[in-house]
Order: C-alpha cells, then sequence, then structure tokens
C-alpha cells in the first residue's frame, strides 16, 4: 500500500538524520571539532558527516531502486506475463496466492535457466516486488517444496527485508565513509609534522592512504554486520515460509538444497542475501545460516517461539 511506503521512506529519511545528528553531537561532546581546531586541522566535520551520509546512503538507495532490472539482466530471469505452460500457471498463481496471504501487492513472477536451485526476491516496494525461480529448483523439487521456498521469498517481501537491508547498509557506509576520513586527517597531521613542531597545511598523501584503506577495513567489518544481520532475516523467512505453507515443507526444501551443497551456486553475488541457498565456507561472511541449523528449527519446532 502506498501508506505503508511512505512510511518506510519516512523511516528512511528519519534514521538517515539521526544518524548525522548522532554523530555531530558526539563529535561536539567529545571535542574532537575543538581539538583539531587547536591543531590547525581544517576538518568540516558537519560538512563531513553529510558528504559521508550523502555518499553512504546514495550507493544504498540507488541499488535498491535498480533492484529488480539488475537482477534481470544478471540472471537472464524473463517475468511470466502470459504463462505457456502449466508450470508457469501454476507457479504465478502459488505466488499470487501466498501474496495475498501475506497481505502484500501481487509481485512480478520470473524463471531464470540454471540448474542450480535458488530463488530469489528483489524490489524497492513491498508491492511490487520480483519473486524469481531457477529452473533447477522448478524441476528438481516437489511442489509443496517448490511452494514453500516461494513462500520463503514472499515473506523476505512482506518483512521488508530489501528495504531494512539497504537502511542498514547506508548507515554502515555512512560511519565507514566519516571514520576513515576522520582517523585520516589525524595521521596526515601527525607524520607532516615539521621538524619544529609546526604542521604543513592541506592534505598530504597520508590522508589520501590512510582513508582508503582504513575504507577497506572498516567496510570488511561493515560487510560482517550486513552478513550476520541478514542470516537473522533468513530465520525469519524460513518462519514465514513455514507459516504461509508447512513446516515440513521447508524443511524437506531445504535438506534437498543441503544435499546440492557442494555445487556452487550460480545466482550472482548481489542476489544471494535474499535467495534461498546457504551459505558459502567463510561463516562470518555467510549472508545464509548453515542449512542443517534451519532444518532442525523447523523440525523441533523452535521456529514458532
Amino acid at each position: 500500500m502506498k501508506g505503508s511506503f511512505a512510511k518506510r521512506i519516512t523511516l528512511f529519511v528519519l534514521t538517515n538524520l539521526a544518524v548525522v545528528a548522532m554523530l555531530a553531537i558526539v563529535g561536539q561532546l567529545i571535542g574532537v571539532e575543538n581539538l583539531l581546531a587547536r591543531r590547525g586541522v581544517g576538518l568540516n566535520l558537519p560538512g563531513l558527516l553529510i558528504m559521508a551520509a550523502v555518499m553512504g546512503f546514495g550507493g544504498a538507495i540507488f541499488s535498491l531502486l535498480i533492484s529488480k532490472p539488475m537482477a534481470k539482466w544478471s540472471t537472464g530471469a524473463k517475468v511470466i506475463t502470459s504463462p505457456r505452460s502449466e508450470d508457469e500457471r501454476w507457479l504465478v498463481e502459488t505466488v499470487h496466492r501466498l501474496a495475498r496471504d501475506a497481505g502484500i501487492g501481487m509481485p512480478d513472477v520470473a524463471i531464470y535457466d540454471s540448474p542450480d536451485m535458488n530463488a530469489f526476491a528483489t524490489g524497492a516496494r513491498r508491492n511490487s516486488a520480483l519473486v524469481a525461480v531457477s529452473t533447477g529448483l522448478l524441476h528438481g523439487m516437489k511442489r509443496d517444496e517448490v511452494e514453500a521456498v516461494l513462500g520463503h521469498e514472499v515473506a523476505h517481501v512482506a518483512n521488508g527485508d530489501m528495504v531494512t537491508l539497504t537502511l542498514l547498509q547506508g548507515v554502515l557506509n555512512t560511519f565507514v565513509i566519516f571514520l576513515s576520513r576522520v582517523v585520516g586527517f589525524f595521521v596526515d597531521r601527525f607524520l607532516s609534522r615539521s621538524d619544529d613542531g609546526e604542521e604543513s597545511g592541506g592534505s598530504g598523501p597520508a590522508y589520501f592512504i590512510t582513508s582508503i584503506v582504513l575504507q577497506i577495513v572498516f567496510g570488511i567489518g561493515a560487510s560482517m554486520i550486513v552478513a550476520w544481520y541478514s542470516r537473522r532475516r533468513e530465520f525469519r523467512a524460513d518462519d514465514g515460509g513455514a507459516q504461509l505453507v508447512d513446516p515440513g515443507a521447508m524443511a524437506r526444501a531445504l535438506n534437498r538444497l543441503r544435499m546440492q551443497q557442494g555445487e556452487p551456486a550460480m545466482l550472482p553475488s548481489n542476489m544471494q542475501a535474499f535467495g534461498i541457498r546457504g551459505g558459502g565456507m567463510m561463516a562470518l561472511f555467510s549472508s545464509h545460516p548453515p542449512l542443517e541449523l534451519r532444518i532442525q528449527r523447523l523440525m523441533d519446532g523452535s521456529w514458532k517461539r
């Protein structure tokens, strides 16, 4: 609904402003700006905060807005406008039924050609999302298992996971850009001291090198936080699939994926956070929890708690 979308955008903007205000207040309380001014460092913290927020949220928002066309392009997914087979008709009808049950608008339904059993959901709005499945999943699972996977993806949309993760990424981007540049200024001024203790004006190469290195380091840490939060959202989407369809079917679908775990995933990296597959070997950077743990939650009923 339009009201729901407006609330999300309002929340997005308010959170952005809150981050900028919080960083500005913290900087004032600890006297960072005064300290820099006394040391002759011409660093405009409010301006830097605004720049960091614009850059940090700008990239995240842009990625969200183009997520549907990029997903179609990167996977070769074809939206089903007029079903040409019984499988396509069943797929569209099932997604639409699950969307109605979840209280969201009808997503576009697409299929992409891949032997890998996978599916994903994306889109900037809950009521105009995209749900896509691979041919490998459609033909490699029983229909109740495919339905459970579709329920999982519809739950991602209903939970607003695309917007939530974009919001989190924007906040973290802001911190990464801001902190890397502040530390860069300190390092540059320390290294650019002359023998008589005075500091040269302007920003030297140490500032740019330090900022770039720290942006990479902080960015890695931010990626770990995003991956951790994505794993939590996967549990919620599993719960949604269990509620919309059946926990047993959801567990069986995940078990099929577990048996395929040794095969390389064909889903592009930018879509993996909203796919159904388990994550890779580096657990801290994995967007999905271990499949064994997800299956156990569904089988022992702990997903209800």
